[in-house]
């Protein structure tokens, strides 16, 4: 009897477990992974992946230390791979996301990038981008707000905010 209660339960489990999707959760966890390669280099642990189709067509973490570079965010890093791979200089079609809130340098590659969207995890007040954009309510109020990215670019903050800015937390108190 017990093997046949067990076997059912294991049955009514397997049946409730789905292959899971490919969601933003997802997603934003593979970006985590490459921000883990940055806080083990001893980078700001920072990261992005680019996806088309629910693919993932490039990764990037950063590597500004590495480098010698203050460019080489994982946002630049991650769109000169999609670039590379897809043999374009516009994403229309893609999604990027990254740990962080992008800076004011990544924001204006990603709007000539043209990206379909920009998915990030955890706010940056020190230098993410809404540090240098002034509110405009006359202009939300009609729907136009003013962001950094390209007009045509879906924005999504706060995916697994507190497991990104964990990370970055983690890090600098490692530091001091």
């Amino acid at each position: 009897m017990d093997k046949w209660c067990t076997i059912k339960a294991a049955k009514y489990i397997w049946q409730a477990i789905a292959i899971p999707k490919m969601t933003q959760e997802y997603f934003m966890l593979q970006a985590l992974k490459e921000a883990k390669k940055a806080f083990d280099a001893g980078e700001v642990p920072v990261g992005a992946i680019i996806t088309m189709n629910e693919k993932i067509i490039s990764r990037g973490y950063n590597q500004v230390e590495r480098l010698k570079d203050p460019t080489a965010h994982a946002e630049i890093i991650a769109l000169t791979a999609a670039f590379n791979f897809l043999g374009s200089k516009y994403l229309p079609e893609a999604t990027i996301y990254i740990t962080l809130e992008p800076c004011l340098m990544c924001a204006g590659a990603l709007y000539w990038s043209k990206i379909n969207k920009v998915v990030y995890g955890a706010a940056d007040i020190k230098n993410g981008y809404k540090k240098y954009i002034a509110p405009a309510p006359e202009l939300e109020s009609i729907g136009i707000a003013p962001l950094p990215f390209h007009p045509k670019t879906t924005v999504i903050a706060n995916v697994l905010s507190e497991e990104c800015g964990g990370l970055i937390t983690a890090f600098f108190k490692a530091k001091r």
